[in-house]
């Protein structure tokens, strides 16, 4: 097939890839700055990003907000012509303060989840020469209408597109734990809902409301099947662990080469949802109801209850990716198993591009 460009409001990548955001410090200017100069869409998480900040146990905010500045511009320095893109999560206590400080650095793109993005044009309101894009993260077509409605009806703003993140994705998810274990949803007839859904607001707005499609997406044939099937692009994040460029520690990378098919499990969050990691000693003991002592220091999520929460998933994930495995996590996609080496973001884009040609 011929390869696609993938044009998100103003911004436009030479191939329908976002590379997916991963948090706490997974995917950050290393990472970014490699996908947007293949022509990828590189992807800064903003979780806990300020963790390496002198100050960051005492001042975790304001150390958010100065890392991901920091790490934007650095992204920005090493992947001059590329589109460079945050992740930030609803569920973030300091969610409007990273919008606000991802758009006075100028960041290309927005991907917003982990709850409904409902006030985020309001932001981008602040700012009326900004030319940042406005991309929710949703799970369903009913959650896109919505914010279609009520951004439309708030702010006269459309997104400028949808990640569709399906049942097979790493992280966070935005389906009941019953749901995933029934298998009850999947990413292609979710797919062919969304495109149903958005078209009467694409139509009204005279451009195209891209969806990008998330989950479980591992080779070029999977990107080219969900092109075939309508997709402006795909989101992939798991494979990108495994890159010489990754901003993890080798311990990290090294988990999901170790993993089985039978190591990649769902898990009970402390930000309220489920999610898909890696099985490890951490995770045994979580499961066994041991509850893993600690003071809140960040107070880094809406939804969490230091009082109930078993452990600090914030400590867990800044342990993790400094390759503390035993007071940590990975998460991942369910095809992290697959993963057998670490190699550079050109080699496996290229990889990529090959897969997708012959499909």
């Amino acid at each position: 097939m011929v390869i696609p460009k993938l044009k998100i409001g103003m911004h436009e990548a030479e191939i329908p890839i976002v590379q997916g955001g991963m948090g706490v410090g997974i995917s950050l200017h290393s990472l970014a700055s490699a996908v947007a100069n293949t022509g990828g869409i590189g992807v800064i998480a903003s979780p806990a990003v300020g963790f390496l900040e002198p100050d960051f146990d005492r001042h975790p905010q304001l150390a958010n907000q100065r890392a991901l500045k920091r790490e934007i511009a650095l992204a920005r320095r090493l992947a001059p012509g590329g589109v460079i893109g945050v992740n930030i999560m609803v569920a973030l206590t300091d969610y409007e303060d990273l919008v606000i400080a991802a758009l006075e650095a100028g960041v290309d793109i927005i991907f917003s989840g982990a709850g409904l993005p409902l006030n985020l044009p309001a932001l981008k309101q602040k700012f009326p020469y900004s030319k940042t894009a406005l991309v929710p993260i949703v799970s369903s077509p009913r959650a896109a209408m919505l914010l279609c409605k009520k951004w439309l009806k708030s702010y006269g703003y459309l997104p400028d597109a949808f990640v569709l993140e399906g049942p097979k994705a790493g992280g966070h998810l935005g389906f009941s734990l019953k749901d995933l274990i029934a298998k009850k949803y999947h990413l292609e007839q979710l797919l062919l809902e969304t495109i149903k859904a958005v078209a009467p607001y694409a139509q009204e707005a005279g451009r195209e409301i891209p969806i990008i499609v998330a989950g479980g997406v591992y080779t070029g044939a999977d990107i080219a099947r969900f092109l075939q099937l309508g997709a402006s692009g795909v989101q992939m994040a798991t494979r990108f662990v495994v890159t010489e460029e990754c901003d993890a520690s080798e311990a990290f990378k090294k988990e999901h080469l170790r993993a089985k098919k039978e190591d990649i499990v769902f898990i009970n969050s402390p930000v309220g949802l489920p999610g898909r990691a890696i099985k490890n000693k951490f995770l045994e003991a979580v499961e066994r109801g041991e509850k893993v002592p600690f003071r809140c220091p960040y107070h880094c999520l809406k939804t969490c209850n230091p009082k109930k929460s078993p452990y600090c998933i914030s400590l867990a994930l800044i342990n993790a990716q400094k390759g503390n495995l035993d007071e940590g996590f990975a998460f991942a996609g369910s095809n992290a198993y697959r993963s057998n080496k670490i190699v550079k973001v050109k080699e496996l884009i290229e990889e990529l591009i090959e897969e997708m040609k012959r499909a």
